[in-house]
């Protein structure tokens, strides 16, 4: 998802961490050098175990730097000015002990230092063991890290050296550059538009301590409302209940039904493009009770009544002046994918379709990771499994080629 090609302009400060992904980090130097960027390195004591201060300054053709302490490095630049000297700071990889300093904001070493003074966007790419990544320390700061604007890409699953399967592996160099090319991107492709995103399940109320819902984490939607935040689009999220915090730079609308989102989203209206990644009920209780509903001893469960929510994205996407040049939907399937995702696109008069398979032993509906199908009048595009923020950097770069 290149956004430009040229970088002679632009200056990176990439600090490499600890862990055995770190030799990729020096592929990523010659391919943003072979961009024209320029690339200053700060190399962790950790990733001093697995790669050189000399390997980086080949690649790189400039000074490594590894120590806070430093009274040479201090009297050429200082820390503070080595921080704030590049266009954009990159971690990669992101070790789970780096990123924790970041999140609590400690600054005992040069690049926890460097990650604090800094006034220029941030990008990491974590990379580490799979029960690492998946513990709820590393989630916790990663949510913390993402709310306060830092920029993430993968990781991605597959086999690790340790042994084990699963996500946490290195995003691979080309996917960096592409997320680095986009945040240093002066072109902002989608400056001017608007996008409507919906994200999360809805909650439809039984009682007041009761509802139907579903299993969605709104994290799919969220890293779509980033995407296209960052590549310029003025961006709404109405997003249902969810536990991952609100991104930075855009403007959330919480609701909790069906028919309050339907409601957000005509409110929101006009929009450039519209994607409808919430996991809408189909179904609310026609009289839900005003209190709780207690349980009889020996008497039957209570009988709910159900009746059909509106379906938010049909009614965006009827004809009319009011409906955005583009209209985006997912299918969340379980069986039939392509069938089903194909027939919802024509029956909901949808531009296009984003179809994921969400059955119990993919582990998408709820995860870290999507693997999607891409429906358009065009054809069927298969997607790899991605981590669900490349996922949503692929298709805000498809958004944005399809406005221009």
């Amino acid at each position: 998802m290149a956004v430009v090609t040229d970088l002679t302009s632009k200056r990176v400060l990439l600090i490499v961490s600890g862990g055995i992904a770190a030799y990729k980090a020096l592929e990523l130097i010659r391919l943003l050098r072979g961009r024209g960027c320029g690339v200053s390195c700060v190399l962790t004591s950790a990733g001093a175990q697995f790669v050189s201060p000399l390997s980086l300054q080949a690649l790189s053709e400039s000074k490594v730097y590894t120590d806070l302490f430093s009274l040479t490095d201090e009297s050429e630049m200082g820390h503070i000015q080595l921080s704030r000297s590049a266009d954009l700071v990159a971690v990669a990889p992101a070790s789970a002990d780096l990123l924790a300093k970041m999140a609590a904001g400690l600054a005992g070493d040069l690049a926890s230092t460097l990650l604090l003074a800094t006034d220029k966007p941030v990008l990491v790419a974590p990379a580490m063991n799979v029960r690492m990544w998946q513990h709820a320390a590393t989630v916790a700061n990663m949510a913390l890290l993402v709310a306060r604007g830092i920029h993430v890409v993968g990781p991605d699953e597959g086999a690790m050296a340790c042994n084990e399967y699963g996500p946490g592996r290195l995003a691979e160099p080309p996917a960096i550059l592409a997320a680095i090319e986009a945040l240093l991107s002066s072109e902002r492709p989608l400056a001017g538009r608007h996008a409507l995103v919906t994200s999360g399940p809805t909650h439809e109320p039984i009682d007041p301590v009761r509802y139907i819902a579903n299993r969605s984490s709104g994290r799919q939607g969220h890293a779509i409302a980033v995407a296209l935040a960052d590549l310029g689009a003025r961006v709404t999220l109405v997003s249902g209940p969810v536990a991952v915090p609100d991104p930075a730079g855009v403007r959330v609308q919480r609701v909790e039904s069906a028919q309050q989102m339907l409601e957000a989203c005509r409110s929101a209206l006009p929009a450039d493009v519209a994607v409808f990644a919430a996991a809408v009920a189909d179904w609310h209780v026609a009289h839900a009770a005003t209190g709780k509903i207690k349980k009889q001893p020996g008497a039957a469960p209570p009988a709910l009544e159900l009746v059909a929510n509106p379906d938010i994205l049909a009614t965006i996407a009827e004809k009319g002046p009011r409906r955005p040049r583009l209209v985006i939907g997912f299918a969340a399937e379980t069986d039939d994918l392509l069938a089903n995702a194909q027939a919802k696109r024509t029956r909901k008069n949808a531009d296009w379709i984003v179809a994921n398979d969400v059955s119990p032993a993919t582990g998408i509906m709820g995860g870290e990771t999507n693997a999607v199908h891409l429906i358009t009048a065009d054809g069927v595009e298969e997607w790899p499994l991605l981590a669900k923020q490349e996922v949503a950097r692929r298709l805000a770069a498809r958004i944005a080629a399809a406005l221009r």
